[in-house]
């Protein structure tokens, strides 16, 4: 596409001035200003489903877009560096998202002038029902390449993350009695957690099957943002790598990040990213802390009605 090739050879052309010697760009990357609007792209992790209430969206929580203290998001993290974006963090991920929703996710951002975007999408491309109806790691890419073809004509700065480790999920999980009941009786990410007690030759290779999976899907999205240039920043891998616990996973599913593991991906992944000019009137310092989410089963146990409310 003429897109693709535009963005080639402004990748060339900056790969050359930041290599030319004398230049400032040789010793350091050049400080972005804050962006005026920033927009969460993805599936449920972005939308922060599951981390304050029961099976709802709580974009309060998102470690993209999010505004609650105790996740401090890229957003917050922003608000550090200037007030620019302030009150202009959108979140058009959606639950039960994959790679084919990701450019009408991108179309949206860019009709709302976000200057700034987090991208993180393929669990659901893995979690499908049968392992045999995972999304082909080239459709996945060529669905990747059409979003940031979108975004790249709008010369919006990308993060992308890395999808999580889903057999790390079923690691930790398999031996959590009321663990394997959620995923059970919800199908919750079928391809990877059926049968979740069981050792079978054939059970462990299709986990191990579907892990090589998400690896592709990582490994297919760290290539398209390196093409699309120096306006992509990849966390490589760092979320894949992260070593989560059940601490970090909603109590309502045992499968999406509740509003620790929320704050984990936010602190893991921000580093990764852009350098950020600093105005005046940034903010550096950490939210205070705010009291946990509720634990659901304590809710059950006290005869507690009201959940939390979502974000």
């Amino acid at each position: 596409m003429e897109v693709t090739m535009v963005r080639k050879i402004a990748l060339v052309l900056a790969a050359a001035v930041v290599c030319a010697p004398g230049t400032a760009a040789a010793a350091a990357v050049a400080a972005e200003p804050v962006p005026p609007v920033m927009a969460a792209l993805g599936d449920s992790i972005s939308a922060g489903f599951n981390a304050c209430g029961w099976y709802v969206s709580c974009t309060s929580r998102s470690w993209s877009a999010g505004d609650h203290p105790s996740v401090n998001s890229h957003y917050l993290r922003l608000l550090g560096y200037g007030q620019a974006v302030k009150g202009h963090n959108l979140n058009f991920a959606v639950p039960g998202s994959t790679s084919a929703d990701l450019a009408g996710q991108a179309q949206k951002a860019v009709a709302a002038k976000a200057a700034y975007v987090t991208i993180l999408i393929g669990a659901q491309d893995a979690c499908t029902a049968t392992e045999s109806r995972m999304t082909p790691v080239s459709t996945y890419r060529a669905r990747v390449e059409r979003a940031l073809d979108v975004l790249a004509a709008a010369d919006v700065k990308v993060f992308v993350a890395s999808i999580p480790d889903l057999k790390r999920l079923w690691r930790i999980g398999k031996d959590n009695v009321v663990a394997r009941a959620f995923w059970a009786l919800g199908h919750i990410c079928p391809a990877m957690l059926t049968d979740a007690d069981s050792m079978a030759k054939k059970d462990q290779a299709r986990r191990d099957r579907v892990r090589e999976r998400v690896e592709d899907y990582n490994e297919a999205m760290r290539q398209a943002c390196a093409a699309y240039g120096p306006g992509c920043r990849s966390d490589e891998g760092a979320v894949f790598g992260y070593p989560f616990t059940l601490d970090h996973i909603s109590k309502w599913d045992y499968f999406h990040p509740n509003a620790d593991g929320q704050r984990a991906l936010a602190r893991t992944t921000f580093p990764h990213g852009f350098t950020w000019q600093k105005s005046p009137l940034g903010r550096t310092s950490e939210p205070s802390p705010v009291p946990p989410v509720p634990d659901p089963r304590a809710l059950a146990t006290s005869g507690t009605a009201a959940l939390p409310a979502g974000g």
